[in-house]
Formats: C-alpha cells, structure tokens, sequence
C-alpha cells in the first residue's frame, strides 16, 4: 500500500506541474490575443495549427504517448485559445477571457 502511496504522490505532482506549465503557456496566449486584437489578425492561424500538430504528434511518438491523445489534447487547447481570441478581438483589444485562454 505505501508503494501505491508513493505512486499517487508522485501522480499528484506531475498534475500540479501541468497546471501550472498550463496557465504560464496561457499567459503567452493571453499575449498572442491582445497582439491578434490590436493588429486586426485573424484569432485562427490553420497553418501554425498545423504545423504544431504535426511537431505534437512527432514529439507524442518519441516520449511513447498515444499520438492521436496528443492530437485530442491540442485540438481541445486550439479550441479554447480562438475563442478566447474571438472574445478579445470582439472588445477590441480588451479583457475578456484573460486568465484562461490558450494559443499554439
């Protein structure tokens, strides 16, 4: 059972190192909508979407992960960083969605 204990601990810490690896990657993102907003730039890039997609699913296959699960996580953060930049281009450079948007 302490064996099972050590695991989880060690679990529960990649999980806290995730989120907080998230949240730095969102303040780029953050940054990236503002710069989209500001400048008039579309909030979807497909090429770089693309292009990240392709990188994930290579890096996925070298660290022995599912590639088409790190396809699912990216399409999912895609998602969420154009709406957010949506939300930011709509108020014109403004506020909307910081401290939870994601971008490429």
């Amino acid at each position: 059972m302490s064996e099972l204990l050590g695991i989880r601990s060690s679990i529960d810490n990649i999980d806290a190192a995730l989120i907080h690896l998230l949240a730095e990657r969102f303040k780029f993102t953050q940054q990236v909508g503002r710069l989209k907003a500001t400048h008039g730039l579309p909030p979807s890039d497909p090429d770089r979407e693309r292009r990240q997609l392709a990188r994930l699913r290579d890096l996925a296959i070298d660290a022995h992960l599912d590639p088409a699960f790190a396809e699912k996580w990216f399409n999912f953060v895609v998602a969420e960083v154009i709406q957010h930049h949506e939300e930011l281009a709509n108020n014109a450079g403004g506020t909307a969605g910081i401290g939870n948007a994601g971008e490429l």
